[in-house]
């Protein structure tokens, strides 16, 4: 196997939560351009289509709101119908309301817990039979520095996010010997919509870039060798990880 088929996904098929916007548009421009057939899922189909016509390649979207879904086994159904059933799953779609500790509603808690951990853990259950099936999978999660730091106004976010951490090992601890390897990527500061209070502040985003080893904050650029390793089989050996892709902001 050469350098260049040991990272390759093309004819893989990806499905990707969020990819209308930030982190998880960029996650499913970067596999499609790699190759892969990708499904793109989130819940604003005109934002979905723009996603689609930048992206090119093999692509589908879906147009669901997983903020409010229960009914898994049904939305399997529908992404596996465009190219068939996924062979790696990017969990990208987040949410994160920043309301201080003592102003955090039950409803708030409750949304921000569903979509950034329960719905991670409840598709990947739903899709993984199919991945079972051919003894390959590739469960990709995002972490946060928050799984690891605590920011102000940011405990909900935080709580799922550290949720999304053990989560990551105990699918790793569940599925692996089935040749389905779970993994977590934990960006940095990256402009995208949720970030966006943080990059409209320069001495808040400043800060954040000399709190990094390598002096500013990431370039969506960044993420592209991190996803397709983890999405690829040169990370065949490597499972129940989080790597975190924050210009060293952790090591600090």
């Amino acid at each position: 196997m050469t350098t260049g088929s040991v990272f390759g996904v093309e004819g893989r098929v990806a499905l990707v939560t969020g990819a209308s916007s930030g982190l998880g548009r960029a996650s499913a421009n970067f596999l499609a351009k790699a190759g892969a057939r990708v499904i793109g899922l989130a819940r604003r189909a005109d934002a979905l289509e723009a996603w689609r016509a930048e992206a090119g390649g093999e692509t589908a979207a879906i147009a669901a709101d997983l903020g409010t879904m229960q009914d898994f086994e049904a939305l399997v159904a529908d992404v596996s119908d465009p190219f068939g059933a996924p062979d790696i799953l990017v969990n990208a779609a987040g949410l994160n309301l920043r309301q201080q500790a003592d102003k955090v509603t039950a409803e708030g808690w409750r949304d921000t817990i569903h979509l950034n951990l329960t719905v991670p853990f409840f598709l990947a259950q739903a899709l993984v039979p199919g991945m079972r099936e051919k003894r390959w999978g590739r469960i990709i999660n995002f972490a946060s520095l928050q799984s690891r730091r605590a920011f102000a106004n940011g405990i909900a976010y935080g709580a799922s996010k550290g949720g999304v951490e053990q989560l990551t090992r105990a699918m790793a601890e569940a599925w692996s010997r089935d040749g389905i390897i779970a993994n977590a990527l934990a960006p940095g500061f990256f402009p995208t919509e949720l970030t966006g209070p943080v990059f409209a502040d320069k001495d808040v985003s400043s800060h954040h870039a000399r709190a990094t080893c390598i002096g500013r904050n990431g370039e969506m650029a960044d993420l592209e060798g991190p996803l397709m390793f983890l999405a690829s089989d040169a990370s065949a050996y490597v499972t129940g990880q989080v790597l975190f892709v924050d210009g060293g902001y952790t090591a600090k």
